[in-house]
């Protein structure tokens, strides 16, 4: 008979993760890379403020926002930070770049950062517009997973591990098959209208299409990918009386907060996922559109 293995109270301690889009509190960045700390891993955090300083909402501080990371962290993981532009096609794999220099690889990765706003609906978008949410929302996505599957194929080639690796005695090693693990973020649209978000839904619905593709191609390099739509999340920009009006769809009354997502994400790049690729998992808290 075969004996469950416990749930390691630090699952990530001795892994590194990158998470974009961490530059506020109430983000979900934020609460996706505490958790992860939390868990033990070592933590690249990437930011882009002066997107945030455009949107209604506006900036938080970076560095009191990576200090509430770090606050999470155990003994012996570290916190690096960097900033980019991902509009620029040479970001992306420059912060995974950033993560091998300063912390020795990349074990998981995930791709929170999202552009809003410059959107509306058919007849009020353009060109522009178009091509500024696929290269934040899609494209540097999709850069950032090509950069960190070939920086995990180093790692794991120069003998940290990985889907090869044999137990001391001999055996088959317990070390999963798809050790490493990438997460894409999409949104709802697929479930439901956004007729006034035409160029985000777009790039979003992209990344939701692509990801059995993308799974089937790096099962082979030892890494899961799976895409979350955590529904809609009181990250600080709803005005009050949207809020009630939203709390009002949920069944338990309220709209998913940051740690939601953050649990769901962070398990996904544990051990206890590793049979688990290729999917895009709407949790959503039962919302009703």
């Amino acid at each position: 008979m075969t004996t469950a293995t416990p749930f390691p109270a630090n699952p990530l301690t001795g892994r590194t993760v990158v998470v974009t889009g961490v530059s506020r509190r109430a983000g979900i960045g934020h609460a996706i890379a505490c958790r992860a700390a939390d868990l033990g891993a070592s933590l690249l955090c990437h930011h882009f403020s002066p997107h945030d300083a455009e949107q209604p909402w506006g900036a938080d501080s970076v560095e009191a926002t990576l200090d509430s990371v770090r606050a999470h962290l155990v003994p012996g993981a570290r916190l690096v930070d960097v900033e980019a532009d991902f509009r620029d096609q040479a970001a992306p794999p420059a912060v995974i770049d950033e993560a091998v220099r300063a912390l020795g690889g990349v074990d998981a990765l995930v791709c929170n950062q999202a552009s809003s706003g410059r959107d509306g609906g058919l007849q009020q978008i353009d060109a522009a517009d178009l091509d500024h949410h696929w290269a934040v929302n899609a494209r540097a996505s999709l850069l950032l997973v090509q950069a960190y599957a070939d920086r995990f194929a180093d790692r794991h080639r120069a003998g940290h591990g990985g889907p090869d690796e044999a137990a001391p005695d001999g055996r088959e090693s317990d070390f999963p098959a798809m050790p490493g693990s990438a997460v894409l973020m999409t949104s709802g649209q697929g479930l439901g209208p956004m007729p006034e978000e035409i160029a985000y839904c777009t790039a979003k619905a992209a990344l939701a299409g692509i990801t059995p593709s993308l799974a089937a191609g790096l099962a082979e390099r030892g890494i899961r990918l799976n895409t979350v739509n955590p529904g809609p999340v009181d990250t600080g920009y709803m005005d009050a009386e949207t809020m009630r009006m939203v709390d009002a769809m949920f069944p338990c009354g309220r709209t998913g907060r940051p740690e939601d997502a953050a649990r769901l994400i962070c398990w996904l790049l544990t051990d206890e996922a590793s049979w688990v690729t290729g999917q895009v998992i709407n949790s959503e808290g039962g919302f009703r559109r």
